[in-house]
């Protein structure tokens, strides 16, 4: 889906990551991006989407609407409907091989397949050597976005030569 951002209105967006209180470090910059958001934009609504590894899951605040279950592939699928049919009109994912079940996080597919708003992802580790399971999620995941966010030059230049993804979508 290509974004046309002169037009849009982002009314609600949904951030997908982990998220405090569980501790690491995705889950602070989540939970950091998405309370400035929400304090500079304060007519959006943020909503947080974590990823919980523990069947406990834990004491997330409001924000959380809606929780993956890390292993559960159909959480996946779920919450892509929840993100559908709660008028969602951006999604920011946060990515990391990790935080995801499935070979090299692949679920994450599974939800970012049936998604009929734009979606942005910042892919906090891009590997020089990745395994093929690596390397198709990785791709899969920039072709399924609108735009692509790294932290440096090292991994803009990564996402061209090691997986071909195209400069307009970085």
């Amino acid at each position: 889906m290509e974004y046309n951002a002169t037009n849009a209105v982002t009314n609600r967006i949904g951030f997908i990551g982990n998220y405090l209180p569980r501790q690491c470090g995705i889950a602070t910059f989540t939970t950091d991006l998405c309370e400035a958001i929400a304090v500079g934009y304060g007519k959006t609504t943020c909503i947080a989407l974590p990823v919980n590894d523990t069947d406990a899951g834990y004491t997330y605040p409001p924000r959380v609407r809606f929780e993956l279950t890390e292993k559960d592939i159909d959480s996946y699928r779920r919450a892509a409907d929840f993100l559908n049919t709660n008028n969602v009109d951006l999604v920011c994912l946060q990515h990391e091989y990790g935080i995801f079940g499935g070979p090299a996080g692949s679920h994450i597919l599974t939800l970012l397949r049936e998604l009929r708003m734009p979606v942005v992802t910042t892919f906090h580790t891009i590997l020089q050597n990745p395994n093929p399971d690596q390397r198709r999620v990785l791709v899969e995941i920039a072709a399924l976005s609108d735009r692509v966010v790294v932290m440096s030059k090292g991994g803009v230049d990564f996402l061209q030569e090691i997986y071909g993804v195209l400069p307009r979508l970085i």
